[in-house]
């Protein structure tokens, strides 16, 4: 008899295949597009194991590659995270349809508002783990404040701080021009958990308010010279010593 078999949630298991978002596997399963082992599935509370045949509309769910690519992103402001806009926004997806055959996901999503480095990645177990705050890869942001930072804030930011009862981690932050400081400045922040629109309540926290903001580094990962619009892929040997340390 087989124990310990790894169990995953069938909406979850469709969207780590890159073929859709988790709402979406979610939508198509109850709408009955869904199959596992030759039956219909319509509940999205279902587990599934590496064993099951899990078909999509009579199709098989595309396997995970096994060689892992990992491309740099610069997503523009004003362009959505995600495969579809009910507003007709434009997607990140937008940019990607010149590569053929590969299933790919985001890491780390950034809001409608923000730009800069957004990582894609053909693997969802690799995507998942880059994303987990166990991991603690450090994301690093250029952020335009109006506003005066003070160092007593700063101070309590690197220790993190309760806001409306949801508690913040550590956010490092440094002043990139501190002798010549004008109201309207740049700062560089650090965070190792990203949570949702995270930088923009703790500025506003501080009296501050944010008017640009910039991904420039995920874990080793960095923006360097890329432009808006443009993507990249990382070379091989940096993708596997990045593995290597996952």
């Amino acid at each position: 008899m087989e124990t310990n078999i790894k169990k995953y949630r069938l909406a979850k298991k469709i969207a780590e295949s890159g073929l859709t978002s988790r709402r979406q596997a979610e939508d198509l399963i109850l709408s009955g597009h869904v199959k596992v082992d030759g039956k219909i599935v319509n509940t999205p509370v279902f587990f599934v194991t590496e064993k099951n045949l899990i078909t999509v509309d009579e199709k098989l769910l595309p396997k995970q590659s096994d060689e892992i690519i990992i491309w740099k992103f610069y997503k523009p402001r004003g362009v959505i995270t995600s495969r579809s806009d009910n507003n007709n926004r434009p997607t990140v997806f937008d940019y990607f349809k010149e590569i053929k055959n590969e299933r790919i996901l985001y890491v780390g999503r950034l809001d409608c508002n923000s730009e800069g480095l957004l990582l894609f990645v053909n693997n969802g177990d690799i995507a998942r783990k880059m994303e987990l705050p166990s991991t603690a890869l450090e994301i690093t942001y250029r952020v335009r404040i109006f506003g005066n930072l003070s160092e007593k804030a700063i101070e309590k930011l690197k220790f993190g701080v309760t806001i409306k009862g949801i508690k913040y981690g550590s956010a490092k932050v440094e002043e990139e021009n501190p002798k010549n400081k004008s109201k309207n400045h740049w700062v560089k922040v650090t965070l190792s958990e990203g949570k949702n629109r995270e930088i923009r309540k703790l500025m506003q926290y501080f009296g501050c308010r944010v008017n640009k903001l910039i991904r420039i580094k995920y874990g080793p990962f960095k923006l360097d010279k890329l432009r808006p619009g443009n993507i990249e892929k990382i070379k091989k040997h940096e993708i596997q010593k990045f593995l290597s340390t996952l």
